[in-house]
């Protein structure tokens, strides 16, 4: 595959793992350029902005949920996405155990719908940095090198 890479180093992401009280997460089927994937709440870090604070904005924009004490729990390198699409991320993975509000789907030009799913049984296609956030969260490790990755088949056609 001959892809133009659209930037010259990598971007900053957060994924935001938001567990509820039985234990089961919230994911979302994206829309547009993640299409037709499924990931944890998450965004863009912007320019002087914390892990806490952009985690706390993103999912406030994505879902209206007000999210509490999110903490770092992993940072994943998404060499998956830079090889299908030449994007190159770095993804602060966050974990929220509290949050206040009711669930609403704020982009709906972004995504379809947001479902609570058992962590062990992610949807697929998953997003690479979500999954791998995932698996951390629960295996309880920061990192998981590429080379340890189980692949995923990533297109729902094959």
């Amino acid at each position: 595959m001959n892809l133009i890479y659209q930037n010259r180093e990598p971007k900053v992401g957060v994924g935001v793992v938001i567990v509820n009280e039985s234990g089961r997460i919230l994911v979302g089927k994206r829309r547009g350029g993640h299409a037709p994937y499924y990931s944890i709440p998450g965004g863009h870090l912007e320019l002087g902005e914390s892990f806490e604070s952009a985690a706390i904005r993103e999912v406030k924009e994505e879902t209206d949920l007000s999210i509490e004490n999110p903490k770092v729990i992993a940072v994943t390198n998404n060499l998956e996405t830079f090889s299908l699409e030449g994007i190159h991320y770095i993804s602060i993975i966050l974990v929220a155990n509290a949050y206040t509000g009711i669930l609403h789907l704020m982009e709906p030009d972004k995504c379809v719908e947001w479902l609570w799913v058992d962590p062990n049984n992610l949807p697929i296609p998953h997003f690479d940095a979500s999954r791998v956030g995932v698996h951390c969260y629960l295996e309880g490790i920061f990192y998981l090198p590429f080379s340890e990755r189980k692949s995923e088949k990533t297109d729902p056609e094959e």
